[in-house]
């Protein structure tokens, strides 16, 4: 089974499908933008609006959060993780770590 085809859902139930719980899995990263980009925020922080540097940061970081999230629930031999959920938190101004976590289960 390949890692995207590990089904990933933020509720707690699948319809139509019965599966025991395997364990909690989690993913996660740290991501960092660079000097430039840096110095392009602190601009638009001065005059406001969307500060498309760090969107994308979060974007990526979430993306490789769930990524890792699927490659640990394929490790453990899940189906499926449910009960996704994600936290995020500033490490230092340039800096974030996104956690994708949830529980993994096995289809019967």
């Amino acid at each position: 089974m390949e890692r995207s085809e590990i089904l990933v859902t933020t509720t707690e139930h699948i319809p139509d499908h019965d599966y025991e719980i395997i364990g909690e899995v989690f993913g996660l990263t740290t991501q960092s933008k660079n000097v430039v980009k840096n110095i392009g925020a602190g601009f638009k922080n001065i005059v406001g609006g969307e500060i498309k540097a760090y969107t994308e940061l979060l974007t990526e970081a979430r993306d490789i959060a769930i990524d890792r999230l699927r490659q640990n629930a394929k490790d453990m031999g899940a189906d499926a993780v449910v009960m996704m959920r994600f936290d995020s938190d500033s490490i230092s101004a340039d800096m974030e770590t996104v956690a994708a976590y949830g529980t993994a289960v096995k289809f019967k």
